[in-house]
């Protein structure tokens, strides 16, 4: 009645429904957690930027420090 390369035609496609239902499942469950850590991490740093940009302005306030500490000693740069 049914042809053995229908059988493992239909079983393929179901294994293979079954395989992207349990990786979509992880998608989702990985993108709430991902949310829900930052639901939970401070967002803002003062003066209201994001924690990276804050690393940004600290990099660049210490690149300032390091001038004028060279400006004051008399190194020319």
């Amino acid at each position: 009645m049914f042809e053995p390369t229908l059988i493992i035609a239909a079983a393929s496609l179901v294994g293979l429904c079954v395989v992207a239902h349990a990786l979509l499942t992880a998608w989702r469950g990985w993108l709430v957690l991902k949310e829900r850590e930052l639901a939970n991490s401070p967002r803002e740093i003062e003066g209201g930027v994001g924690a990276g940009a804050a690393r940004i302005e600290i990099a660049d306030l210490k690149e300032r420090i390091k001038k004028l500490e060279a400006i004051a000693s008399g190194v020319d740069l």
